[in-house]
């Protein structure tokens, strides 16, 4: 299980962090789910269907509790769909192969995102800008892989990166339908 392996790799890594799973199939598997999340000091979510992701999260009410969670401190991270979901939203394919805008997100971060922006099998970086100059997503900020935003409160703080030469950039519509980018460099860690 995909879940087990995780926590091995997270207990290996660093086995002075006590690391928890949240599970919500077939149900939860922790009694009190807000309970649970107010106690973690970071919440790390994976990518994977961000439109399944929110569903499921609104249908337990975690979508208000991670609200709760961020406004109490705890640090919320992701890659992928656990980047997208915290934003507005951001072009996914969730709903088939091709790219569709998903603007469903919790908004806590009130800007869309743009996640791998450098994949090769899609073409999301064109997709990504093409859904901010059109405005069916609002302005926002598009990544590489690798590279990670760090906000306080809603302010965009730095870009960084695990990888060399990876790559960030904020993305804003213009009034002729077109788009304005303007590159961040990543700080490396």
């Amino acid at each position: 299980m995909a879940v087990q392996a995780k926590s091995k790799e997270f207990a290996e890594l660093r086995p002075d962090v006590a690391f928890s799973v949240l599970t919500l199939f077939n149900q939860p598997n922790v009694p009190d789910i807000r309970d649970h999340l107010l106690t973690q000091d970071v919440i790390l979510v994976e990518g994977g269907s961000v439109a399944n992701l929110m569903a499921v999260w609104r249908v337990h009410g975690v979508d208000k509790v991670m609200r709760e969670c961020w406004q109490n401190g705890v640090v919320l991270a992701g890659a992928s769909a656990g980047s997208i979901c915290w934003h507005t939203g951001g072009p996914t394919d969730s709903f088939g192969d091709t790219l569709a805008p998903f603007d469903q997100g919790l908004g806590l971060l009130p800007f869309s995102n743009g996640v791998h922006d450098d994949f090769r099998d899609q073409p999301r970086k064109e997709a990504y800008r093409g859904m901010v100059a059109s405005k069916t997503l609002g302005g926002g900020y598009a990544t590489e892989d690798g590279v990670g935003l760090h906000y306080v409160g809603t302010k965009m703080n730095e870009a960084v990166s695990i990888r060399a030469g990876a790559r960030a950039w904020t993305v804003q519509p213009t009034s002729d339908c077109g788009y304005l980018e303007e590159a961040i460099t990543p700080r490396l860690i």
